[in-house]
């Protein structure tokens, strides 16, 4: 067995960034995006082990996901290659400067196949194990297999964190609630948007909702509200934290830092505040930076915000 920090479990794509408009025949350039793996690769800059599992076709996107994630120094030594199925596409276009068009070619997807046998086999002892609402969307397997993360967190004594992350393009509410409610009743963390936490109820409030996953059982319920901040609810009260005021050039991949920063502080022993305080601080260089994960921080650049305007490091 392998010791890591933390486990995610999902889906990571081929990613395409128009460099224009689609339908006028723009260029593009090539990464790739996951809400997992990019959580995945905020933890590892940070410093923590982190690991990835999940499925990619036999092809070339899926040698550019497994190099890129193994580049930066995540575990992908659990990661499946499937032969009847190909890794999944996304694309990216900047409509207006502010909103970002997402094209998603991903049914049928070797990701979209993952197997509870898949997580079964994983070779990993994790400290805690994160998912998030856009796995089990992807169809019934993958609910299985998230359902067996569930199984394998609890197996190794590990906590579960769960973001809900709720993707209208692939589920509706009443679909997305059936699933995520009993999978939130089960996690030690929650995190989501105040909308988002609404579909885990019943209750006629964001707070109400979270007071009963507390009342069930969880440990911790994180509700970011982008710029407004973020608040936690323990069971030894409500803690708020404003988020920091920057000029945001890419708004995609900021709840990943968000969870990243949240998990890192999880993992460093950190009080609530400071979890919030790095949660919004990772958040922060990912809207700073076009791209899902690529502007996400090393742990000794986590200072820099917050610097004065226009400073300059010499």
């Amino acid at each position: 067995m392998t010791r890591v920090d933390v486990l995610t479990v999902g889906e990571t794509m081929m990613a395409l960034r128009a460099t224009g408009l689609i339908a006028l025949g723009s260029g593009f350039t090539a990464s790739i995006a996951g809400a997992e793996s990019n959580v995945a690769i905020g933890l590892s800059r940070l410093g923590h082990r982190a690991a990835w599992l999940g499925r990619v076709g036999a092809d070339e996107p899926g040698r550019l996901v497994v190099r890129t994630l193994a580049a930066e120094g995540v575990d992908v030594s659990a990661v499946r290659r499937d032969d009847a199925a190909p890794t999944g596409l996304i694309m990216f276009e900047q409509r207006l400067p502010d909103v970002t068009r997402v094209h998603y070619v991903r049914a049928g997807s070797a990701g979209s196949r993952l197997s509870p046998q898949d997580v079964a086999a994983a070779p990993y002892e994790p400290a805690i194990v994160h998912l998030t609402g856009i796995t089990p969307a992807l169809g019934p397997s993958c609910r299985d297999a998230v359902r067996a993360a569930f199984a394998l967190a609890r197996e190794h004594g590990a906590r579960i964190s769960l973001d809900v992350n709720h993707r209208t393009r692939l589920w509706t509410r009443a679909e997305a609630a059936r699933t995520l409610a009993p999978l939130a009743e089960q996690a030690d963390h929650v995190i989501a948007s105040p909308d988002e936490l609404m579909l885990l109820g019943p209750g006629d409030s964001p707070e109400a909702v979270a007071a009963r996953l507390l009342d069930g059982g969880a440990t911790e319920v994180v509700v970011k509200d982008g710029a407004a901040g973020a608040c936690s609810y323990t069971a030894a009260g409500t803690r708020a934290v404003p988020a920091h005021a920057v000029q945001a050039v890419d708004s995609i991949g900021a709840g990943d830092g968000f969870a990243a920063g949240y998990l890192s502080g999880l993992l460093d022993g950190l009080d609530v505040e400071g979890r919030l305080r790095r949660a919004h601080t990772v958040g922060a260089f990912a809207v700073s930076t076009r791209g899902d994960w690529e502007g996400l921080p090393y742990r000794d650049e986590l200072d820099l915000i917050g610097l004065p305007e226009g400073a300059a490091l010499r």
